[in-house]
């Protein structure tokens, strides 16, 4: 049965019309990197909840990042929340989308659409990835650029991070300083690996994916073709994992 807290938002940012995040002080369980909690409302007759990636590291104050839903039955909520207004937190944090599952390897290759950057932001900024891995690639897929939320926060992580690529796609508009397209149509046709002058490879490329489930399933279809097969505890391989729905 989930143990949950209440906590107070502490500040919130407006990203773009229906994406935003919320630092919420709740005393909350510790937690790793890329791991989740639920947020829920509660009224009297019932409470709704979802789940939602810690985009901070271990020991700040929560922070999580959404996605607004008009018609979700949870996020309209969350939506008007303000500064001082009290939401519920689960306790405890759950998922194994943490560095501590990846296998030994060279590369790791975060991907991401929409709001599954927020626990790759999380990992970057807990900051174990920069001993674990020699290359760390980035690659965060959205509609419209105004949706590249944490630009900002990833650059200033990675500003002395010569080993670090940040590769941002923009998929309905053309802008500046971001790759036009697809994430798994620059995997297919070989301009991703262009861009950041690195091979998928099942020796060196360690992969999380974390998004949409359609992005998740294409991208793991089009990494099998590249060799890299799916990480199960009984059958380790090189991709992890989470869907966002």
């Amino acid at each position: 049965m989930a143990n949950w807290v209440t906590g107070k938002v502490k500040s919130r940012t407006q990203w773009s019309d229906t994406l935003f995040s919320l630092v919420v002080d709740a005393d909350v369980a510790p937690f790793k990197a890329g791991q989740f909690t639920k947020l829920a409302w509660h009224t009297d007759d019932n409470k709704v909840s979802r789940a939602y990636s810690y985009v901070n590291p271990p020991g700040q104050d929560s922070e999580f990042y959404v996605i607004s839903i008009p018609e979700g039955q949870l996020t309209p909520h969350l939506a008007d929340l303000q500064v001082g207004d009290e939401v519920l937190v689960e306790h405890s944090a759950a998922g194994f989308l943490t560095l501590d599952e990846v296998p030994e390897g060279r590369d790791l290759w975060l991907m991401a659409t929409g709001t599954g950057v927020g626990p790759f932001v999380s990992m970057l900024a807990e900051g174990s990835c920069w001993q674990q891995f020699t290359n760390i690639v980035l690659v965060h897929g959205v509609r419209f650029a105004d949706e590249l939320g944490y630009r900002e926060r990833i650059r200033e992580l990675t500003q002395d991070r010569l080993n670090f690529q940040y590769v941002p796609f923009v998929s309905r508009e053309a802008a500046p300083d971001v790759e036009t397209g697809r994430i798994t149509h620059a995997i297919t046709n070989g301009r991703l690996e262009q861009k950041t002058n690195l091979t998928f490879s099942a020796e060196h490329s360690r992969v999380m994916l974390c998004g949409n489930p359609q992005m998740v399933r294409d991208t793991l279809n089009e990494l099998k073709l590249k060799g890299l097969q799916k990480h199960l505890r009984r059958k380790p391989g090189q991709i992890l994992m989470e869907n966002y729905w």
